[in-house]
């Protein structure tokens, strides 16, 4: 590989000939050679691009920073945030804790990529941007990354996660309401229980996301506030005074999110509570996912030898031997990713308490952790709804036969024999392998014409209110 020669306040570094970044972010490429497929998500490297355009214009507004490094800077960030620069972000998440490697990884893109612009070529000559003294103007890595932070996990909540539960919640909603009349046994520790209505069953599902997706919504009010303007350690030491409140409404403008500038600059650059609520609301997804998928699970397992109350739809084969087998693979997928969301809110959760003094430094382990789990989260909801729940059926004779057998319905002559009684006729009619109004009848405790007017499954599920 060709290189060219660079420097930095520590010296001399040889950096790929054609490559953007310079000397830090290379010092940074060599140093930490660790888990090469843990790359900085690209979600931060095109917030940061908003941040310095917004950076860039309140620093120009403010008068400290020449229009035209204004406008090369802006045209480098809009470059990023489309995405054609991507490959000049080479850095992986296990670097220093604050991230400094990356924002100097832009710094440097910007300043350079700013210099060709200009009709330079790369590596040759005085560049007209300076990475640290110009792009990165009126901030500090530690007010950067935790902005940028929030700025990817907010986008991609609102563009990706919240869509995709909000969808699947809407389709369980509609079969909730299509299953209404369909009278089925309940079950509870895993026995069977009273009835009720498939409707009613899934309309336990909506709640759970529809809680859920309300938590997120009241998560993302502390995600909208950014560090930005709080420099080293909150004090907002070289940053011109109302830049913090500006830069925050340019990021919002240029994102068309409603961001704002954090009230006390101090907490958000040495603390991520904000980050840490939000990957536990994740979390909380995912509990609730989870119990929703098992439930799917088993309601449509058999086809012949389980429960088999749904018919969910047949996607693959599912077994290399055993031919004609379909397995619930969306379901398992989506329980699979359930356990790795769990997974990352301990990581978050531990990256989150370890802030000491003026700065928090797990800063890319926090951020990696809630965007992978955000993009996990809307990415399973949308192939489970898409690939299962849409297609779920009930199995109206499987239902009836199973509702018909049930020992439990005898719990509506509890009122009219008494508790005991009715244990009785459960007792005779398990043991002799016969039906409720047969063990009744044998028992002399209920009439046949009494059984009817008594024992009607419809009449024991309430109301889905």
């Amino acid at each position: 590989m060709e290189y060219r020669i660079v420097k930095d306040t520590m010296g001399e570094v040889k950096v790929p000939i054609n490559a953007y970044w310079g000397a830090q972010t290379e010092r940074s490429r060599t140093n930490f050679n660790v888990g090469q497929e843990a790359s900085m998500p690209l979600e931060v490297i095109h917030a940061f691009a908003y941040l310095k355009k917004a950076a860039a214009l309140a620093n120009h507004k403010l008068g400290v920073l020449d229009g035209n490094k204004k406008d090369l800077i802006i045209k480098v960030c809009d470059e990023i945030i489309a995405g054609k620069l991507d490959n000049e972000f080479p850095l992986v998440i296990w670097q220093t804790g604050s991230g400094t490697h990356t924002n100097m990884n832009l710094n440097e893109v910007i300043a350079n990529r700013a210099h060709v612009l200009q009709g330079n070529k790369l590596g040759e000559g005085q560049l007209f941007i300076h990475p640290n003294d110009d792009v990165i103007n009126s901030q500090s890595s530690n007010d950067t990354f935790p902005t940028a932070m929030h700025i990817a996990a907010y986008k991609r909540i609102v563009e990706h996660t919240l869509p995709a539960i909000i969808a699947l919640k809407e389709t369980l909603n509609t079969k909730s309401k299509d299953f209404k009349d369909i009278v089925k046994t309940g079950r509870t520790h895993f026995m069977d229980a009273t009835p009720l209505t498939l409707g009613q069953e899934f309309s336990g599902y909506t709640k759970q996301l529809t809680n859920r997706i309300e938590a997120l919504k009241n998560a993302l009010e502390k995600v909208r506030e950014l560090a930005l303007g709080g420099t080293a350690v909150g004090t907002g030491l070289n940053a011109p005074k109302g830049y913090d409140v500006l830069v925050a409404k340019k990021i919002a403008e240029i994102t068309n999110l409603p961001f704002i500038t954090a009230p006390n600059k101090f907490e958000a650059i040495a603390a991520h509570d904000a980050m840490v609520e939000l990957s536990g609301v994740m979390k909380s997804c995912a509990v609730s996912l989870m119990k929703i998928g098992n439930d799917i699970r088993m309601l449509s397992s058999g086809p012949r030898c389980g429960i088999g109350e749904i018919i969910i739809p047949t996607n693959e084969p599912g077994s290399s031997i055993m031919p004609g087998k379909v397995n619930p693979t969306q379901a398992e997928a989506l329980t699979m990713v359930c356990a790795q969301i769990m997974g990352n809110d301990v990581a978050v959760s531990i990256g989150g308490s370890n802030g000491q003094f003026e700065l928090n430094a797990f800063k890319p382990l926090i951020i990696a952790n809630v965007l992978q789990s955000a993009r996990l989260l809307g990415d399973v909801c949308t192939s489970f709804n898409t690939n299962c729940v849409i297609g779920i059926q009930p199995n109206i004779p499987v239902i009836k036969e199973h509702l018909e057998n049930s020992l439990m319905l005898v719990t509506a002559l509890n009122t009219h024999i008494g508790y005991e009684n009715a244990a009785k006729i459960v007792k005779k009619a398990y043991a002799e392998n016969i039906t409720l109004r047969q063990a009744a009848a044998a028992l002399n405790l209920v009439t046949n014409e009494e059984f009817d007017k008594w024992v009607k499954p419809e009449d024991m599920c309430g109301t889905m209110d």
